[in-house]
């Protein structure tokens, strides 16, 4: 006989899959009201991808259930009939984590949106996964708290999401990622158990799977609610704004701070063709002389931010600082920030379509693959804006071309996939934030060795033996690396050649 997920990457021929179809369809609706099913075509369209919407399949049916015990039920019949999931929160992602799996159905967490408790004593907040991550702080900001991770989507974006990917924002480097604001996650298994990872406790007893669950990108079980910490807001906040006259000498400020023992509450920078592109959008008051710009923010008291201000001034003044600007108001720190946080719609004004990626390196190589970077805007023929998190190396190189121009965009798939082995090549990692996905599952061979890859799946085994969670996202086989290796996308093949495009 053969196993559930194994039937599932069966290709069909369109009356079977039709039939299949009707199959799944039949089962599910005897377990969920009529609102809560989709699965006519003009109304699963618009679940076919996520934020990386080059990558499109339909899924048989979309699932929009209400309650745990509903998602219980969904897990069961599909178990039961060898169906995968994808579960799905607001679709923001950028690495085709939420893309459907063939022959299978899409389980959107979007009607998950209850604030469950928010315990200004314990400073906690107990969330349901569809909740954005900005609506988080607003209900926390009557306590004088909030949630510190703030990625640049976190008007849209929901915490079910942010688990998945451990997602940062420009606050990350001094308050730390998902994983470290997170305290507990309850989820169903595959199996239909619901399970809780973490607790309310500094610590709890057993191995640590709450941090095996964070950034799992859905592959290990179905989030279903999320305890989250609390931070007092700061008294006060600056920010001070640097221009330097060349991106090396930025990143080797960004460097200069952090060896300072400054830890800023953000530290981004940007690229002259991304501050060019941000001011027209928003009107950030940016230096569009500047070869980069640097934005470090102080948070604390009064004293502490005056006294941060002053050290990280000299340091980037050591470091070859042709401007310095610091805010003289909230207001004016809220408008620096908003260019770094428009950075992405920005890039929508001036290119019909844009190749967001996502490569870390140690900050000391920050300058070396930036100046790679602009040797591949010349060998792929394509311009590149550059915005990303300097304190934690995290890029976000944002490659602009014409979807409507099919070798543009296998040129610009060719340019993704160079910056980030590029990434491993200067001692960093082919993703900080936005996940594997399918973007970079190819790119996974290149950092993981075939055993560290097989320890990946055993413990993706563990979670869900018959591979019916997002079973073809995030670990790559070892035959698919196989012909990766033969099949190299810098010969100017096209990766994942298999995938419906635009």
């Amino acid at each position: 006989m053969n196993h559930p997920a194994e039937l599932a990457a069966i290709e069909l021929s369109p009356e079977a899959l039709a039939e299949r179809q009707r199959e799944v369809v039949q089962a599910l609706m005897a377990v969920l009201p009529a609102h809560c099913l989709l699965y006519r075509e003009e109304d699963t369209t618009p679940y076919e991808c996520d934020g990386l919407a080059a990558y499109r399949r339909l899924p048989l049916a979309v699932t929009l259930p209400e309650t745990e015990a509903q998602v219980q039920r969904i897990v069961q019949i599909c178990r039961r009939l060898g169906v995968p999931i994808v579960p799905r929160g607001a679709g923001t992602g950028l690495s085709g984590g939420a893309m459907p799996i063939k022959n299978g159905i899409v389980l959107s967490l979007a009607r998950f949106k209850k604030i469950v408790e928010v315990d200004s004593y314990a400073r906690t907040a107990i969330v349901q996964p569809g909740v954005r991550n900005l609506a988080i702080s607003e209900a926390a900001a009557p306590y004088g708290l909030y949630y510190a991770p703030d990625p640049s989507s976190q008007i849209a974006c929901t915490i079910g999401g942010n688990v998945a990917e451990n997602s940062g924002g420009v606050h990350c480097l001094k308050y730390g990622l998902t994983v470290h604001n997170v305290l507990r996650v309850r989820a169903v298994t595959m199996e239909g158990d619901i399970v809780e990872f973490g607790s309310l406790a500094p610590d709890s007893p057993g191995l640590d799977l709450l941090a095996v669950m964070i950034g799992s990108e859905g592959m290990f079980a179905i989030v279903t609610e999320v305890t989250v910490k609390l931070i007092p807001k700061p008294q006060t906040a600056q920010v001070v704004m640097a221009s330097f006259d060349d991106v090396v000498k930025g990143g080797d400020a960004v460097a200069g701070i952090i060896a300072s023992g400054i830890i800023p509450a953000g530290l981004e920078m940007m690229d002259k063709p991304a501050t060019r592109a941000v001011e027209e959008f928003v009107g950030a008051g940016y230096d569009l002389d500047a070869a980069a710009i640097l934005l470090c923010e102080s948070d604390g008291t009064p004293e502490e931010v005056a006294e941060e201000i002053v050290r990280m001034t000299a340091v980037l003044r050591e470091h070859g600082a042709t401007r310095i600007q610091i805010s003289r108001s909230e207001a004016e720190r809220l408008k620096f920030w908003s260019g770094r946080k428009n950075a992405f719609p920005a890039a929508g004004r001036i290119s019909p379509d844009y190749y967001c990626m996502d490569g870390t390196v140690p900050r000391r190589s920050i300058g070396p693959l930036l100046a790679r970077i602009e040797e591949m805007e010349r060998k792929y023929r394509l311009r590149c804006m550059n915005v990303f998190h300097a304190g934690d190396g995290n890029m976000h190189p944002l490659i602009l071309f014409n979807g409507n121009d099919l070798d543009e965009w296998h040129r610009a798939e060719a340019f993704g996939s160079d910056i980030l082995e590029t990434c491993v090549e200067l001692g960093g990692t082919v993703t900080g934030e936005h996940g594997v996905g399918i973007e970079k599952i190819n790119s996974m061979c290149v950092q993981f060795s075939p055993e560290e890859r097989d320890a990946f799946f055993a413990v993706k085994h563990a979670f869900d033996p018959l591979g019916l969670l997002n079973p073809d996202k995030g670990i790559p086989t070892r035959s698919r690396c196989a012909e990766y290796g033969k099949m190299h996308v810098r010969g100017g093949l096209l990766p994942h050649a298999e995938l419906p495009r635009f």
